[in-house]
């Protein structure tokens, strides 16, 4: 009798591993959400968020920041780099923003869809960027978060990697003219990890950070908008 039932959940598993594997970026998860968005509104500075769990817990644990602005956030949880490529003109260009604010990197270290280098986590945000200004759309390039070692891949202590691949951004943004939006600096602690009071793990962010991060995010769009 539990045969047939062992079966049902095999396959019942393999179907969903195989949506999964079809829809890779996740493109889905906002598909609905993006038609149903209202046209650009004359005057609106439409300003797009994307990014991992970071960006998307955002809208959850601190909704405040978004109230009556005209904020759109496109974070996926557990999402590297190379995801958010895929999807970045189905998330970010076709909504016409007149800033995007790119916060990745961190699940690539973490080894999230496999081993990623440096330069290909730097090479994909920079893509995005370039995919972003191609369209008239203002960047906005944030530092990685800091992060001391992530609680669900034990071992890899990726402070350095992460201030490093940091300087490249900086570097990148600074050469052509976007914006580098800096947490790190204003959330490290001594050992490069984060300060405890801004988040609940070592890597996502308390409401504290929340409140920290989008005090620093609308610097950084006042001065997109602006240039």
């Amino acid at each position: 009798m539990k045969s047939p039932y062992l079966l049902l959940i095999f396959f019942s598993m393999l179907n969903i591993f195989n949506a999964k594997a079809q829809d890779w970026p996740n493109l889905k998860k906002y598909q609905k959400a993006n038609e149903q968005l209202k046209a650009v509104q004359s005057g609106e500075n439409r300003v797009v968020f994307m990014g991992n769990s970071i960006t998307e817990g955002w809208s959850q644990t601190y909704p405040e920041f978004f109230k009556d602005k005209p904020y759109i956030n496109r974070g996926i949880g557990g999402q590297t780099t190379p995801q958010m490529l895929l999807r970045f003109r189905q998330d970010v260009i076709d909504l016409n923003p007149k800033v995007v604010v790119i916060l990745a990197g961190t699940n690539d270290l973490a080894g999230n869809t496999g081993p990623s280098t440096n330069k290909m986590i730097t090479d994909n945000i920079m893509s995005m960027a370039e995919l972003a200004k191609s369209h008239g759309i203002k960047v906005v390039i944030s530092s990685i978060l800091p992060v001391y070692d992530y609680p669900w891949k034990k071992g890899v202590f990726p402070a350095q990697k992460i201030i490093d691949i940091n300087k490249t951004l900086k570097t990148y943004a600074e050469e052509h003219n976007h914006v580098y939006l800096d947490y790190h600096s204003e959330m490290k602690d001594h050992q490069n990890g984060m300060l405890k009071q801004y988040t609940y793990d070592g890597v996502h962010a308390t409401k504290e950070g929340y409140v920290k991060m989008s005090a620093l995010a609308t610097q950084a769009i006042d001065q997109a908008l602006n240039q």
